[in-house]
C-alpha cells in the first residue's frame, strides 16, 4: 500500500527519512489534498533505476530483432574461437 502523507509533515525530516528507508516504494506528498510530489530512499530509487534500465535494453533487444540485427549463436561463438584460439 502506498505511503501518502500530507507536505507540512516535511518539516520532520527525521521521520519522514525514517519512513522512506523504512518501505520499500515511493512515498507521495500531498499539496491542498492533490499529488505534489513523490520521495524515496536512494536504495528505492537504484532499485526502481536498475528496473527501468533493464527494461529499456529490453526494449532494444526487441527492436534489434524486428530488425534482423541478429546473428547465430554458435557462429558468433566459433568465430570468437577461432580468433582468440580458444
Amino acid at each position: 500500500m502506498p505511503q501518502i502523507i500530507p507536505i507540512k509533515d516535511l518539516k520532520n525530516t527525521s521521520e519522514i527519512s525514517d519512513l522512506c528507508h523504512s518501505v520499500t516504494e515511493p512515498v507521495f506528498i500531498t499539496k491542498n489534498g492533490y499529488g505534489d510530489m513523490v520521495i524515496m530512499s536512494m536504495d528505492t530509487f537504484d532499485g526502481i533505476a536498475a528496473t527501468l534500465n533493464m527494461y529499456q535494453s529490453l526494449m532494444k533487444s526487441e527492436q534489434q530483432i524486428k530488425d534482423g540485427k541478429v546473428h547465430d549463436a554458435r557462429q558468433s561463438l566459433q568465430s570468437v574461437r577461432e580468433k582468440y584460439g580458444l
